[in-house]
């Protein structure tokens, strides 16, 4: 039961995301001084190497030409992303950068349905309609006391936070194109290498050194960033994309209570509530899809097993 328990893929994602936001934190504290390029650099490179030594251990077979041009695109549309939303960070309070971020999850659906012809159901609708009015009560509670440092610019962070979120909905969409083709250690390989490739003039100094005291803060970037994509493949794959898509949510709880800790970031009541209808959304769904499982097979739920 425990087993079941621990493989079920709305636990993954809630796992995953948890950890995403840690470092998200993470980054919105180290950036500033190691230099927002160097981390990323040194993020994917040793995300990289430590996805490509797991590849090798399992033994996979090489990856097709055909596979190898998906996910180089996949890997820089979401190089793309990690820079944007990472700058973000630097510019914008963690729970207000994290809420207005929710506006990729709200696209899954609709990018799925445009870009693989996945099926939106009504409930599913509704419960993203309910998510996005939870986002708009939390982002109107964003006024923590806890000041923006002086310097940053919120426009400039706005921007390029929801960049972000247009190119993350697409690699989610992504993401489960291959996930029911590939295992996850192939395409968490990818997700590592291909950024740790692009990235490598900034490793080797072309934009100056990192110092070296901050290389052992990288690599726990790079294990628990590959950490984090690992799951989310594991996720992605024994789940349906809309299912999951309400579950990014979560990571408002997280960012809240991280900010709080970390920044002195206070956020108001607004964040809270907001924060209950966005997990009462996810709980529509994940509902929904438990019984509609059913209504599809024509079997009561006590013929179908968990």
């Amino acid at each position: 039961m425990l087993a079941r328990l621990l493989a079920a893929p709305m636990l993954i994602a809630v796992v995953a995301i948890a950890m995403g936001t840690g470092i998200d934190a993470a980054v919105k504290g180290v950036a500033p001084d190691a230099g927002l390029q160097h981390l990323l650099a040194w993020r994917f490179l040793f995300g990289g190497i430590i996805a490509f030594a797991v590849f090798k251990a399992k033994r996979r077979p090489a990856p097709k030409a055909e596979a190898i041009r998906f996910h180089t695109l996949r890997g820089l549309l979401q190089l793309f992303c990690a820079f944007t939303f990472f700058y973000a960070l630097t510019q914008l309070r963690l729970a207000e950068a994290t809420a207005l971020g929710f506006t990729a999850a709200l696209m899954v659906a609709p990018v799925a349905r445009l870009v693989i012809g996945e099926k939106i159901s009504p409930v599913a609708v509704g419960a993203a309609i309910i998510g996005f009015l939870g986002v708009l009560l939390a982002v109107a509670g964003s006024g923590q006391t806890g000041a923006v440092e002086a310097g940053n610019n919120r426009t400039l962070g706005l921007v390029a936070l929801f960049s972000s979120t247009i190119g993350y909905a697409f690699v989610l969409v992504l993401l489960r194109m291959r996930a029911t083709k590939e295992d996850a250690t192939t395409i968490a390989m990818f997700t590592n290498v291909v950024p740790a490739i692009a990235l490598l003039p900034v490793t080797f100094g072309l934009f100056g050194f990192t110092t070296l005291s901050l290389l052992p803060i990288f690599l726990l970037f790079g294990l628990a960033g590959y950490s984090v994509w690992f799951l989310m493949t594991l996720a992605y794959a024994k789940a349906p994309a809309q299912r999951l898509a309400p579950i990014e949510y979560t990571a408002l709880i997280w960012s809240a209570i991280l900010g709080l800790v970390f920044f002195d970031e206070w956020p108001g009541w607004q964040l809270w509530a907001g924060a209950v209808i966005i997990i009462a959304s996810c709980m529509i769904v994940a509902v929904d899809g438990h019984f509609r499982t059913r209504r599809e097979a024509g079997l009561p739920a006590s013929d179908i097993p968990e």
